[in-house]
């Protein structure tokens, strides 16, 4: 069966609109209006005489037809974009488009200050950075790269350690002369904390060969790194934040450090992207940049 150019674009918008959850969302990613989107998969189911999509009023689900074709369709959108890849790598100086994400604390204090200077290197790069505190769907949003505290869970993306950010456990000097400091990991337990709600409520230390597990509680909770570190700032409580954030307001004397002599988990930070992204040598260049840039960061808080 020959195939028209007409066809190979309604290829590469079907496989859109099953990436992007909707004809809608695809529409709106690639370009084009939600109508023309809807014509291509009419066009092709035609041509196919076969049915691709389930769609209702709220959502579309793969046929069976539907999920073996888009197999191949979306060989042939990755295929494309490679090639456009292999020829933005031949220029001298890099160029394009780099849409980014990471959570906003971590972006306002590392990440922004990093692509300050990564842009002065490679003006021609174009950056887009969404801060958010949210897990962000990379492909339905079209991001190149998301910086992410966890380790990769989606095997259809990839991803390269870029750091492993060193912590601490801090609070306000104020609420240490009322409340007292910690002089052991049992201590932690008659503390008031603040609670950061994206990571477990259960503290673990090491100190030697020897293991602790503290349970955390307070009155004051978040979902937003910076809103946590403001508030034990304010001496609402204590609660373990990276040293990146640590180390200016303990230099400042708003901020202490409390039991320096056990270990505390580290947060390794990665570096996730679209399958077949690494091809790109502005994403390659960037998160090289990013690898220096953490590695001088990694100084003592205390």
């Amino acid at each position: 069966m020959d195939i028209s150019f007409e066809q190979l674009k309604s290829m590469v918008v079907f496989a859109q609109v099953v990436e992007q959850g909707s004809l809608t969302a695809a529409a709106k990613h690639i370009g084009l209006s939600r109508a023309v989107v809807s014509y291509h998969i009419k066009k092709l189911e035609s041509h196919l005489a076969i049915k691709l999509l389930n769609r209702s009023t709220r959502s579309i689900s793969l046929t069976e037809a539907g999920e073996q074709y888009y197999q191949r369709c979306r060989i042939i959108a990755e295929q494309a974009s490679a090639a456009n890849q292999q020829i933005e790598n031949l220029k001298s100086e890099p160029e394009g488009l780099l849409k980014i994400t990471c959570p906003v604390n971590v972006g306002l204090q590392t990440i922004v200050p990093a692509l300050n200077e990564f842009h002065k290197l490679y003006p021609k790069i174009e950056l887009d950075v969404m801060l958010s505190d949210e897990v962000v769907n990379i492909m339905k949003e079209g991001i190149d790269l998301a910086i992410r505290g966890a380790a990769l869970t989606d095997s259809g993306l990839q991803a390269s350690k870029l750091s492993t950010l060193q912590t601490c456990l801090c609070g306000a000097p104020e609420y240490f002369q009322k409340r007292g400091y910690p002089k052991t990991p049992a201590d932690l337990s008659k503390h008031d904390w603040v609670i950061y709600k994206l990571t477990a409520n259960v503290l673990e230390l090491k100190k030697g060969k020897r293991s602790f597990s503290v349970k955390v509680k307070g009155v004051i909770s978040t979902n937003n790194a910076a809103a946590r570190t403001a508030f034990i700032e304010g001496g609402h409580g204590i609660a373990r934040i990276p040293t990146y954030d640590a180390r200016p307001k303990i230099k400042a004397g708003k901020l202490e450090s409390v039991l320096n002599d056990y270990q505390l988990s580290d947060i390794d930070v990665f570096g996730v992207f679209p399958p077949g992204a690494a091809n790109s040598k502005k994403l390659r260049l960037l998160i090289d940049y990013l690898k220096i840039y953490f590695k001088k960061q990694q100084v003592p808080a205390n």
